[in-house]
Parts: C-alpha cells; structure tokens; sequence
C-alpha cells in the first residue's frame, strides 16, 4: 500500500525529456552497457530516480522497465523515493555507538523530526543511518554530503545543521 502511494507522489514530477534524451543519447549513446551510469546521471539531475524518468529510459534503450527497476532497488546508492538536497549519514557502528552516536542520532531525528531513511518535508535533509563510514577514530562521525564531521557531540549537531541552508 505504502509503494502504490509513493509511485502516484513520483508522477508527479515534471521530468525534462530534452534534457534526458541528452543524458541517454548524448552522453551515453542509447547503449544498454550504461545503464547504471545512466541511472547515476539522472538520480545526480533529479536526487532520486523518478519513475517516468525512469519508463521513459526503458523505451529509449529497448530494456524492459523490470530490468531497470531490478538494478535501481538492487544498489543502496539508488533511491526510488525524492531525498533532500543534503544526505545525513550518521555512523552507528560500534566505534562511533560507544562514543556517543546514538546520542548525535537522537538530536538528529529530534531537530528535522524525522526519523532513520526519512525526508524532511522541505526536502532539505534525509536522514541515514550507517553502520560504518570508514573513520572510526574520528566517532562519532556524521557525513553530510560529502563533509565529514568527527568527533561530534549532540550538543554541536544544529551548529552542524545550519551550515546547510
């Protein structure tokens, strides 16, 4: 029920045909061996991958929309579902856990109100949570974008926050 209301909320979006048929041909020549760079390229464009961008693709490259819904939901850096413009990721694993991440995690959620794999409503923020972000000396970490933020307290998280208007 809940992906039947998530597909009506992603049609909506005004898709740029002229602008994918540059990504699709131009770019990538309609060969079918892109497909992953061609989804790349247009989530980069749009910050998701919406579903007429996405029927559209299908047609142009002759791959059936099954196909390319199976590649889009198998890779976790694709998201069927509109993201904010800044992507939090914040470390939960042990390192950072031990350190205080749950800690960072909890004023995170309570500053955007939203929680873990959720959009805040102005599409500012989506929140993530990880299991390791690959600096564990420097926990807890926070990435944002691709700023990294080490050794964060929750009493310096909205400092963090408001350098992305």
């Amino acid at each position: 029920m809940k992906e039947v209301a998530m597909m009506e909320t992603v049609e909506t979006i005004d898709v740029d045909y002229m602008e994918l048929d540059d990504i699709i041909e131009k770019e990538f020549g309609l060969n079918k061996e892109n497909l992953i760079m061609i989804l790349q390229t247009i989530q980069r464009r749009y910050n998701y991958l919406p579903k007429p961008a996405l029927a559209y693709l299908a047609t142009k490259i002759g791959v059936p929309m099954s196909q390319i819904y199976g590649v889009a939901t198998f890779y976790s850096t694709f998201s069927l579902e509109p993201r904010g413009r800044n992507i939090i990721s914040i470390c939960l694993g042990t390192a950072c856990h031990v350190r205080g991440g749950a800690r960072v995690n909890e004023k995170l959620e309570e500053l955007l109100t939203i929680t873990d794999g959720q959009t805040t409503e102005d599409k500012r923020f989506t929140l993530e949570s990880v299991r390791c972000i690959g600096c564990c000396s420097l926990g807890p970490v926070l990435k944002i974008n691709e700023d990294m933020h080490g050794r964060i307290s929750s009493d310096e998280v909205k400092k963090v926050l408001d350098q992305y208007e």
